[in-house]
């Protein structure tokens, strides 16, 4: 009986602390204005065809900092991946957002976040990998880990 009583009160205590963090908002973070918003994906050529006629577009690079420091594609914003919920509110809501990571792993988790949050994302395919084999210096990674981020 005495268990019993005890397993109670754990659950009791367990659903309290569940709905204090489910209470809590986070800070800068726009109120989502659709709930279920898609997110497209585009090829280079149809993000250098939709920047020649939008200027307004935000360009988003969400690898990590070190991955920023060893190089990035020029005009882009930085905001690492695991920063992003945490820093919405310095993206307008209105504005289309073309995200890009190493491989595009990390671009799609953006981009779903983003959409969540009512933002228009588009995923480049390839990210900043398939960029600088691309435009840059035409070599590929030599070792790459399984998100694609290199060795």
């Amino acid at each position: 009986m005495r268990n019993l009583f005890l397993l109670a009160a754990v659950i009791c205590f367990g659903m309290a602390i569940i709905k204090f963090f489910a209470a809590r908002s986070t800070p800068n973070v726009p109120a989502p204005r659709r709930a279920s918003q898609k997110y497209l994906t585009l090829t280079a050529e149809e993000a250098k065809a939709r920047l020649d006629e939008d200027d307004s577009v935000i360009l988003l690079d969400v690898r990590t900092q070190a991955e920023w420091e060893r190089g990035h594609i020029e005009g882009f914003t930085h905001i690492p991946l695991d920063e992003l919920r945490d820093r919405l509110g310095e993206l307008p809501p209105d504005a289309p957002v073309y995200v890009t990571c190493q491989s595009g792993l990390r671009s799609y988790l953006a981009c779903r976040i983003l959409a969540q949050h009512g933002f228009d994302a588009y995923n480049f395919r390839g990210g900043y990998g398939f960029y600088r084999v691309v435009a840059a210096d035409g070599a590929p990674a030599r070792s790459t880990f399984p998100c694609g981020a290199e060795r």
